[in-house]
């Protein structure tokens, strides 16, 4: 609700008890299909491995990097990395295999407002459009509004990143606008698309996921029998 300052002007709405957030640290989140580690040295050639699966190399489009050509090269970056803060790069490690099928972030971590964003997700095809990929996700939301207590999740994208802005669509995340010419991505100029979830949006969907997520919504090869967007209804 909308409140009044002394001179009559609109002020958002007042949060007396309001206090800043710890930052993520590198933890491990378990689910049941999944865990999360923070991404390590011991797993780039792995995961390595598994990216190179892919016929094309057509999922490092959106990200940030070129494909890397060699494990040489992949273990450099992942050493580089391993120790950052902000972005924090989670390996996705797949419970049947205890081996990493993809990656993940938190980055733009912000304690002081209780907002942080996802991103640099890049899943193999040993996850995509399987149950891992929703729980990998699930994992890091529960992290941030549960465990952490912040107020806002964020993804962002290239808006011409189509298969994005739908996983965003359907995990929940709620548009909320363009950003025109915000970055030089790789030679290309990119608008951004933005997208969010807030604290108060957060129980329903956690409900949602972990409806979804249950074994009883699967058959035995796998098929899910109700959509995640339906368990939100």
């Amino acid at each position: 609700m909308t409140q009044l300052n002394q001179f009559g002007q609109p002020v958002g709405d007042a949060l007396p008890d309001w206090q800043p957030r710890p930052c993520p640290e590198r933890v491990i989140l378990e689910g049941r299909l999944c865990r999360l580690e923070p991404l390590q040295v011991r797993h780039a050639s792995a995961l390595f491995s598994a990216y190179a699966l892919s016929p094309d190399t057509r999922s490092w489009t959106w990200l940030a990097r070129e494909p890397d050509t060699s494990v040489e090269d992949f273990t450099r970056w992942v050493e580089s990395i391993s120790t950052l803060q902000d972005p924090l790069h989670f390996a996705v490690i797949d419970k049947q295999t205890d081996a990493p099928v993809g990656s993940l972030a938190l980055m733009r971590i912000d304690a002081r407002n209780g907002v942080m964003e996802v991103g640099s997700v890049h899943f193999s095809s040993l996850m995509t459009r399987t149950p891992l990929s929703t729980e990998a996700q699930w994992l890091l939301m529960r992290y941030a509004f549960d465990t952490l207590g912040y107020r806002r999740y964020e993804w962002k994208c290239n808006s011409l990143n189509e298969p994005s802005r739908l996983a965003a669509a359907r995990l929940g995340f709620q548009y909320e606008g363009r950003f025109r010419q915000a970055l030089v991505a790789k030679g290309h100029n990119r608008d951004t698309d933005w997208f969010s979830i807030i604290d108060k949006e957060w129980p329903a969907l956690d409900r949602a996921f972990r409806k979804w997520l249950s074994a009883d919504n699967f058959t035995d090869d796998g098929k899910q029998l109700n959509t995640l967007e339906s368990c939100r209804q």
